[in-house]
């Protein structure tokens, strides 16, 4: 059973940074492309950021394209959100999932495994 824990969400400032942690169980970790989205209130979940199972591809959603950075680490089963210039409106509850497939998509319904969520709150 593949679980995902995401954590490092908290209550920031605009303009602040934050980086959200997922840790992956599962030996199988490092062959999934890995996903974050997120979900702010009154509003559909969206797809963030992914990343290839090695690491060396990922794409952005525009909002967030040049301000955040997703990264793993796959010895260490975990995946990264580096999330910097925060804005109010990245105000949300951010998810990662997990992606037995190949290739890189930013469709929810494809992705196989998901934590519970972090809920991240910039303040203006």
């Amino acid at each position: 059973q593949v679980q995902l824990v995401e954590s490092g969400g908290g209550l920031v400032q605009a303009g602040g940074s934050l980086r959200l942690s997922c840790a992956i169980s599962g030996r199988t970790f490092s062959t999934y492309a890995m996903g974050w989205f997120r979900q702010a209130p009154g509003k559909e979940r969206e797809f963030v950021a992914v990343i290839n199972w090695s690491g060396d591809s990922t794409f952005y959603a525009d909002s967030v394209k040049g301000r955040f950075t997703i990264s793993r680490d796959n010895p260490e089963n975990t995946v990264y959100l580096q999330m910097n210039t925060l804005k109010p409106e990245d105000t949300a509850v951010y998810y990662c999932a997990a992606d037995r497939g190949v290739g890189l998509t930013t469709r929810q319904k494809e992705y196989d495994y998901w934590g519970r969520g972090t809920q991240v709150t910039v303040s203006s």
